[in-house]
Parts: structure tokens; C-alpha cells; sequence
């Protein structure tokens, strides 16, 4: 009897220790986007602050727009000490350069200004400008030396767009974590970590948008919706930010050895892996690479699963998908 009630004890405090657990969701504006974070708080307690905190601490490190940060520091040729995120980016965007021969590279920044997607005003493109800039961009250019960034030429630039909000994403979930969240979805810009479950008790359901310019400016339809289990997500597509000038249109995408815009079949590269700094690289990379080189290049690393929505020859939309991602795909439209 006395064992029993023990037991029951027990039980009550279990209870009463869950009870106070509740989903919260946040949402705010970081990195010139918007973001959204759902969690299952163990003390039930309100955590917007302090994740916004983890956010900002990402942005004084890779922010081209905060003349204060590293990165910025870094591209104006300015002596400083490179912190630990600014070094834990860089040497994935090395790594995942290399994989994918130059197509993801930091260092395209001075291209992606001149065409009026970075971080200054957009100039007058000439074959000649392209060809100046192509002297100083190139991943091999630059490399970390005793704590410091060196640079082949001085003019050299980076840009961490392509990266940092995937690495903002993964900073978030891992501050989650370190709180004994177990359940949560933090989406940055459209770069997704997601672990345990929602509050209905279900996997946490992503969706890929329909790659059509046109709705942009009506309501967005989807594509597909995939159903992610303790991983990350990224999508990266040229249909979501471009311009039209004398009737021929501009990507934001731009290819690091052409220094023009790209122009290809392949539409939207969706790409999990175990962490969104990854995603988010690989998802640019192939937009760049083109459908045939990404082919390859996802069937070659064990360490992502892709979803490509390209036009083929008639116009018509088709997919690749790889046989881990099909396994997560919940719906198809």
C-alpha cells in the first residue's frame, strides 16, 4: 500500500510539472526578413527576447547592412578579430565551395552589387566591369590565417546572404535545445529547423511554393508539402526576387565565374539536411550549377536529400526528387 501510494505520488508531480508546459509562437523582423518560431516551453515561459538576442548576435557578426560588424570590418580591409560564428560560417561556405567547384562562393558580393541584389546600388553592367570584378572574386582568394581573414586582393568581398540565415536558423533551434525544449520550428526567411512535433501532436508540415513569377503578387499556391522529422529545410528559387529591365529579366541568383545573372532550366532547389547553415549554401549552389550538375552533385553527398522544380523543354514544370526526400514528401499538388 505504501508502495502504491509512492507511485501515485509521483505521477502527480510528473503531472504537475508537464502541466506547465505550453506551445508559444513569436514572430518578428531580422536579416531584412521575417521570422517565425514555434516551441513547446517546458516552464511555459514566453522565450521571444532571448531568441531574438541569439538573432541579433548573428547579425553583428555577418550583416553587410551593420557597418559594425565583422563582415563588414572584413570588407573594408579593417584589422579585426574573427568571432567564432563569423569563422564557423566561413569555413562551411569553404567546404561546400569546394563540393560544388565554385558555384556557392562568399566572395561573388561585388557582382551581386553591381546588379542591384546586394548590399550597395546597383551600377551600369559592361563586359568590362564583369571582367575586373572577375580578377577579384573567387573562394580560393581568401582563407583564415591566426584568427584573421586574408585576402588575395584588397577589393575582395563577401557576402554571407546565401548562408547566414540557415546558420541563424541552426543558432536559435540550438538555444531552444539548451533550454529543454524538445519541440519546436524556427523559420527564417523561409530557412526551417524543425524538431519533435507541433501542438496537435503531428510532424511539423513545410511547404514549397509553386516557382510561377506571377504569385508573387496574388496568393502563393504550393507545390508540395513535406512533412519534416528532426532536420532542416531550404529553398532557394529565382522567382523570388528579381527585376525586369527593357523587357529581359534579371535573377538575383549570379553565377561566380560568369558574373552574370543565371540562365538555366531549374526553377526552385529545395535541399534537408541535418542543419540549415547546409541547406541553405546547397539550395544556392544549385541554383547556380543548373539541373544536370546538381543531379550529380546531390547523388554524390550522403548528407542531403533535394527537391528540384525545373521548366522542361515545352515550358511545363517537373520535378527531381531524391529517394530520402520522397520518403518525407507528405503531399504533392
Amino acid at each position: 500500500m505504501k508502495n502504491t501510494s509512492w507511485i501515485f505520488l509521483i505521477i502527480v508531480m510528473l503531472a504537475a510539472c508537464s502541466s506547465n508546459s505550453q506551445y508559444i509562437s513569436n514572430e518578428g523582423f531580422i536579416f531584412g526578413t521575417i521570422y517565425h518560431v514555434t516551441y513547446e516551453s517546458p516552464e511555459g515561459k514566453d522565450l521571444q527576447r532571448e531568441i531574438e538576442a541569439v538573432m541579433n548576435e548573428v547579425n553583428h557578426s555577418m550583416s553587410t547592412y551593420d557597418s559594425t560588424s565583422t563582415i563588414s570590418k572584413v570588407n573594408r580591409n579593417i584589422e579585426t578579430e574573427l568571432d567564432e560564428q563569423f569563422t564557423t560560417i566561413f569555413k562551411r561556405a569553404e567546404e561546400i565551395s569546394e563540393i560544388t567547384n565554385g558555384a556557392f562562393d562568399m566572395t561573388v558580393a561585388p557582382m551581386v552589387n553591381i546588379w542591384g541584389f546586394g548590399f550597395k546600388n546597383k551600377e551600369q553592367v559592361t563586359s568590362e566591369l564583369i571582367d575586373s570584378l572577375r580578377a577579384i572574386v573567387g573562394y580560393k582568394k581568401v582563407r583564415i590565417e591566426n584568427g584573421q581573414l586574408i585576402k588575395n586582393h584588397p577589393s575582395t568581398m563577401l557576402d554571407a546572404s546565401a548562408i547566414a540565415k540557415g546558420f541563424a536558423s541552426d543558432m536559435v533551434a540550438n538555444y531552444l535545445h539548451e533550454q529543454g525544449c524538445k519541440n519546436y520550428m524556427v523559420e527564417i526567411g523561409g530557412e526551417v529547423v524543425a524538431s519533435g512535433k507541433n501542438a496537435k501532436g503531428n510532424y511539423w508540415s513545410i511547404g514549397i511554393s509553386n516557382p510561377d513569377d506571377n504569385e508573387l503578387f496574388t496568393e502563393q499556391k504550393l507545390k508540395a508539402i513535406v512533412e519534416l522529422k528532426d532536420m532542416a529545410l531550404a529553398t532557394s528559387g529565382n522567382y523570388r526576387n528579381f527585376y525586369i529591365e527593357d523587357g529581359v529579366k534579371y535573377a538575383h541568383t549570379i553565377d561566380p565565374k560568369t558574373g552574370y545573372p543565371v540562365q538555366h532550366s531549374l526553377l526552385s532547389t529545395t535541399v534537408l539536411a541535418d542543419n540549415c547553415m547546409t541547406a541553405d549554401a546547397f539550395a544556392t549552389a544549385f541554383m547556380v550549377s543548373g539541373l544536370e550538375k546538381s543531379i550529380e552533385i546531390a547523388e554524390a553527398d550522403p548528407e542531403i536529400e533535394v527537391y528540384f522544380i525545373y521548366s522542361d523543354e515545352e515550358g511545363n514544370y517537373k520535378t527531381y526528387i531524391s529517394p530520402g526526400f520522397k520518403s518525407m514528401l507528405k503531399k504533392e499538388f
